[in-house]
């Protein structure tokens, strides 16, 4: 599935750039709000995702001791490079087809 935050966010910025010029301060903004957005989309949050994974393994080794309750994490929470990647032309082909 692509990344709808980078499809969003990558579309913001090629419109600016239509509407504005792509030598604009709007382009310019959106443009590193666009890169902003896929990082957090693919590094960050999928880091947080890898630690959650840690984490339910720590609650299961503990719950099978008998000495916590817990809820497990939500693993699946960032996007793949590849998936962050095909959001942004998404973002892109999608934006210069509507304008």
């Amino acid at each position: 599935m692509p990344s709808s935050h980078a499809a969003g966010a990558t579309a913001l910025a090629t419109t600016c750039g239509l509407q504005a010029g792509f030598d604009s301060i709007a382009f310019a903004l959106a443009a590193v709000f666009a890169l902003v957005t896929m990082f957090d989309a693919q590094g960050v949050r999928r880091s947080a995702g890898q630690q959650a994974a840690i984490l339910n393994q720590v609650i299961d080794d503990i719950y099978w001791k008998g000495k916590i309750e817990g809820e497990r994490l939500l693993e699946l929470i960032g996007h793949s490079p590849l998936q962050v990647i095909i959001g942004g032309m998404l973002g892109v082909v999608l934006s210069l087809v509507l304008y």
